[in-house]
């Protein structure tokens, strides 16, 4: 597929996801972690303006020199920014307008990938397109959201990615303990923080088969999990008691009967699908009423040719730190991961969102401790 092919397949991903919304859901901020639609729409647009047209394509006009203060996310480095909460107050520039400019920049890229382009030129288009397919994720993430937290729980489509949330087979697999390679090996495409191979000594373990089912989470709700303290991390305690957290994102108690919120809407709880939008702090008291616990993001990634993964991603007890040798780059590209190596945990494998490309076992994805919009579940490990 030449580079242009693979420039459309995934700019006209990213309106396909999108394709089931009202003109009204693509405005909507109702958190802080949420991004309104429209606001992924133009972020993924301007990355390819501002890193490929504007420093390269020879007499390229801006669509509109605003557009860099409204759909900069977090590179201090090319300037001033709109900040993260307030994204969900830009009614304009409106949705219409968002579209004409991806037709803009689009026609534009077109025509510069149709003259050629050199290998500093391809990895910066390559890594904008990898990119762009992060924000894939985290608009299914967003829409969801939006969706769910709307009082009247509209439902996306009836046909939609959580059809696939379903368990592989129980069982446990056996590591006896030595010393293993991780990360990223080959010449593939891969992020930074996936970088600088190296040696890791394993402890003897074993590893669940599958995730934890809904079923398995509601025991662990019955049994008070929400309202004993000693299962919790400190911080952990605090979001629970601060936030009164008593179950899973997304699930509602209806006349002494469980429901969820789905991308078809609220419906009864499926007992036989995995656990999801779940938070490390509810993970990791969930491994401490079973006795049992996270895997480390090594043990994970050594024991993952030997079960079925990719349903969700999956909370490891491993922070997300830089692996040996880690370097960022140079300018505003060096602000992509290396950054945000400081308070949050790894997790591994992939989701029901995660593109077909991404989903390879060194990939690195990290959150704070108490997100859970995304689609996140739980691995135990002993």
């Amino acid at each position: 597929m030449s580079l242009l092919e693979q420039y459309s397949a995934v700019r006209s991903h990213s309106v396909m996801v999108c394709d089931k919304l009202q003109k009204e859901d693509y405005v909507v901020q109702p958190a802080e972690e949420v991004s309104p639609p429209k606001w992924h729409l133009g972020h993924t647009t301007w990355f390819f303006e501002t890193f490929i047209l504007i420093p390269y394509a020879v007499a390229y006009q801006p669509f509109n020199p605003d557009y860099n203060y409204v759909f900069n996310s977090y590179y201090e480095s090319i300037g001033a920014r709109v900040i993260r909460t307030d994204r969900g107050n830009l009614s304009r520039p409106t949705v219409d307008e968002i579209f004409h400019y991806r037709a803009y920049v689009d026609e534009a890229m077109e025509k510069f990938l149709l003259c050629g382009v050199n290998q500093e030129i391809e990895e910066l288009l390559i890594l904008g397109l990898n990119h762009e397919q992060q924000h894939q994720e985290l608009l299914w993430y967003d829409i969801k959201y939006i969706l769910g937290h709307n009082p009247l729980f509209p439902a996306y489509a009836a046909d939609n990615i959580e059809k696939g949330l379903t368990l592989a087979k129980e069982g446990w697999v056996d590591f006896k303990e030595g010393v293993h390679e991780v990360g990223h090996q080959g010449d593939a495409f891969h992020f930074d923080n996936e970088q600088g191979r190296h040696k890791v000594y394993i402890q003897n373990f074993s590893i669940s088969t599958r995730l934890v089912s809904n079923a398995e989470y509601l025991e662990f709700i019955k049994a008070g999990g929400y309202h004993d303290f000693s299962l919790w991390h400190a911080q952990g305690w605090d979001w629970v008691k601060e936030k009164q957290i008593n179950a899973p994102l997304y699930w509602y108690e209806i006349d002494g009967q469980w429901h969820r919120y789905s991308l078809s809407g609220l419906e009864s709880l499926k007992m036989d699908a995995p656990v999801s939008n779940i938070s490390y702090y509810e993970a990791s008291a969930y491994a401490q009423w079973k006795g049992m616990r996270l895997p480390t993001e090594f043990e994970w990634e050594v024991a993952s040719s030997l079960f079925e993964w990719g349903k969700l991603w999956e909370w490891t007890e491993s922070a997300y730190l830089p692996y040996p040798g880690f370097s960022k780059a140079a300018g505003a590209l060096g602000e992509y991961n290396g950054k945000f190596m400081v308070n949050q945990k790894v997790l591994r494998g992939a989701s029901i969102a995660t593109p077909a490309n991404h989903s390879r076992n060194t990939y690195r994805n990290f959150f704070h401790p108490d997100m859970r919009w995304m689609f996140s579940g739980i691995r135990l490990s002993k």
